[in-house]
Parts: C-alpha cells; sequence; structure tokens
C-alpha cells in the first residue's frame, strides 16, 4: 500500500458559482492564492483543501461513492495524510507553504449535491481546511504533501 502524501487534484473557480476548471499545475501566490482563482484575495479563506480519505468516508455515509471532488468546490485534494485541525499549523506542498486558518464549513449547496452530504462533512473536519499562502511557488499533481512541525 503506497502511503506517500501527495497532491491528486487541483481546481479554480473564476466566481461564485462558476464550473470548477481542473489543472495539472498552477502558481500560487501570496497576495492571490491559486491563480486565477476568486477567492485567493481573501486573506483567512486564500485556498481550501480537501483530502480524499474524508470525502471518501462523507460519501460512503450517505451512500454514494462516486461524486467527484471537485462538487467540494476545494482547490487542492491530497491523499495520504490527516489534515491538520489546529489554526496556525503549516502545510507543504510540493515548495508552497500554506498555514491552516481553519475548517472549511459545509454549506447549504452540499446538499444540493446530495442530500445528506452537508451533515456528512460536518465531523471533524472532514469538509477540509482553509489556509493562507505563507510561501509562494508552482504546484503540480504528483507534489508531495507534509506537515510542518
Amino acid at each position: 500500500m503506497n502511503t506517500k502524501a501527495e497532491l491528486i487534484g487541483i481546481a479554480r473557480k473564476t466566481r461564485s458559482r462558476a464550473p470548477m476548471e481542473s489543472l495539472d499545475r498552477v502558481e500560487v501566490t501570496k497576495e492571490l492564492g491559486v491563480n486565477g482563482d476568486y477567492r485567493g484575495k481573501l486573506r483567512r479563506r486564500q485556498v481550501t483543501i480537501l483530502a480524499k480519505e474524508d470525502w471518501q468516508a462523507a460519501c460512503r455515509e450517505i451512500d454514494q461513492g462516486d461524486i467527484p471532488w471537485t462538487e467540494r468546490r476545494a482547490n487542492l485534494y491530497v491523499c495520504g495524510i490527516v489534515l491538520p485541525r489546529i489554526k496556525g499549523s503549516k502545510l507543504s506542498i510540493g515548495g508552497v507553504i500554506f498555514e491552516i486558518t481553519g475548517e472549511t464549513d459545509p454549506c447549504d449547496r452540499m446538499d444540493e449535491v446530495a442530500m445528506g452530504l452537508k451533515d456528512a462533512l460536518t465531523p471533524n473536519w472532514r469538509g477540509g481546511v482553509t489556509c493562507r499562502v505563507v510561501g509562494a511557488g508552482t504546484l503540480s499533481i504528483g507534489d508531495p504533501v507534509n506537515q510542518i512541525i
């Protein structure tokens, strides 16, 4: 079994409710977060990160195992790591450093995707984390993910 933590998805949206655009590579800056994503100017919520294991657990809970991760509308999709649940914790993905600013609270839109998904994402920060960029760089699918101690 491969236990390497890595980046397995990158997505952005140009405005609220816009379709998610999946990418293989993207620039991430301190000023704008994920290049081209409309939320990047929000200092405490520049980038959102979702763990595959949490997403799959929530989807299984409502018997919906095949919902694409982009329906969660997160920017980054990672696997093989338990995302830190403490504000101020730091993650590195490739050469980019993120500071956890909070939990990505599930919204009512999740129940538009699948009834019960909002509640399934609520426990244990399953909906992912919000971050601010503290070290800029380029992200690519397959980049390693590490918690910075």
